[in-house]
């Protein structure tokens, strides 16, 4: 391990599946933890896939999901069957020599799995527990169950997003799961530092709707302060003015525009072929373009929509505007300030092959998270964890395969037999 990297001295437990879990960990684990991702054979991480017929499991499918290979590499990967006296204490054994433990099971599992905290602190008293559910585990949402766009629901955002004149509008991305994962990773830290002082463990409860309510609190500020909630505005900005995404010549191209300044205002109407805009002394400032802005987006619309998106954007960028293109996943690929910073890197995986992965988006002492490893086979890590860590032998570990507690394939469920005529 690079003596460069911040948790180079951290262990961590992960119990957890999907995106939110998954993204706390790995980025724990960029920062140099070393994080031991327990699945079983009976019910591994969802996000390899949903289908698990017999032929998609002999084609290995399991191994090709796009989402679980980008969300869990430089982990250490593990099958443990908690279900089980045995795997429930073989997990125990690795809690006792971890630092922290992190799940993002809905509320009561870890209890139903012997993994509560009194069980845990009795393994190791200076553990700390974050779990991540939907709604968190105490209070009255407590007790549902949920997804990153049901997330979406319970923090209020759809309230806030689309036209004045329409209804709520859901973005059918589960922000849920990113922020909430991304604050995971600050509590977990947090947590670590208060260990670091004082050599006490921690329960630490954050949920995934918590995580996602700074993305409408001004729809909660303004509420307090007027009584009602904001009205939608759809792209349009509470301070710049203009601020849009227009559509452009080529079908599906969109560029985003935003006058984030006054001194903008003319270079956009010089670009856009407006110099009457321009002239005009009541557009000069935010007040008065907001009283025109259906016209102004009026002319940014004519003129992007003649263009082409990129050539747009250069144009407006040369000319001092804020403006972008509205990318497509793949286009980020060759992105030339993606490719100038070297963000994209690659990791070569069994059954997939050599795949790009993002760098991390943040910096440590100047440099970023390292990628030292794809994302684990299902199993692949049983060995050196369960033999190197907790010591077990070869025969030991055959016992434990023959038990159907560890192994290195997913159990196809039994298909129901049909009926005797």
């Amino acid at each position: 391990m690079s003596p460069r990297l911040p948790l180079r001295d951290i262990r961590i437990v992960d119990l957890t599946m999907g995106w939110s879990g998954p993204l706390a960990t790995r980025h724990l684990a960029d920062m140099g933890a070393e994080v031991i991702k327990i699945e079983s054979c009976g019910y591994p991480d969802w996000w390899r896939g949903w289908e698990n017929t017999p032929e998609a499991l002999a084609s290995k499918e399991h191994e090709k999901s796009p989402s679980f290979n980008q969300i869990n590499r430089n982990k250490l990967g593990i099958t443990i069957d908690l279900t089980k006296d045995r795997g429930r204490a073989l997990a125990l054994q690795l809690v006792a020599r971890a630092d922290a433990v992190i799940e993002n099971q809905a509320k009561g599992v870890m209890e139903k799995l012997g993994l509560s905290l009194d069980e845990l602190r009795a393994a190791n008293p200076s553990i700390i527990w974050l779990s991540l559910p939907a709604y968190g585990a105490a209070g009255p949402w407590s007790g549902y169950r949920g997804y990153g766009s049901t997330v979406e629901h319970g923090a209020g955002l759809p309230h806030l997003t689309g036209e004045p004149d329409g209804p709520p509008i859901q973005t059918h991305v589960a922000y849920g799961d990113a922020c909430g994962g991304l604050n995971a990773v600050a509590a977990l830290l947090t947590g670590l530092f208060h260990r670091k002082r004082t050599g006490e463990g921690q329960r630490i409860d954050i949920s995934q709707v918590e995580g996602m309510l700074q993305q409408g609190v001004h729809g909660t500020i303004a509420q307090g302060l007027t009584g009602a909630p904001p009205v939608r505005t759809g792209n349009r900005h509470p301070v710049f003015t203009p601020q849009g995404c227009f559509a452009c010549a080529e079908p599906d191209s969109w560029l985003v525009v935003a006058v984030t300044e006054d001194a903008m205002w003319p270079s956009l109407c010089k670009v856009i072929e407006r110099p009457d805009l321009a002239d005009d002394p009541s557009l000069a400032s935010v007040s008065g373009r907001r009283a025109m802005e259906d016209a102004i987006e009026d002319a940014i619309a004519a003129w992007a929509g003649a263009m082409d998106a990129n050539l747009a954007m250069t144009a407006l960028q040369n000319a001092g505007v804020a403006a972008g293109v509205a990318q497509r996943p793949t286009d980020l690929l060759h992105d030339p300030g993606y490719v100038a910073r070297g963000f994209w890197q690659t990791l070569d995986r069994d059954v997939v092959g050599t795949k790009p992965h993002p760098m991390s988006a943040w910096r440590f002492n100047g440099e970023r998270g390292f990628l030292r490893a794809p994302s684990p086979l299902l199993g692949e890590h049983n060995q050196q964890i369960l033999g190197g860590i907790l010591g077990l032998d070869d025969d030991e570990l055959a016992e434990l395969e023959d038990a159907g507690i560890i192994g290195t394939e997913p159990i196809a469920p039994e298909r129901p037999k049909a009926a005797k005529s």
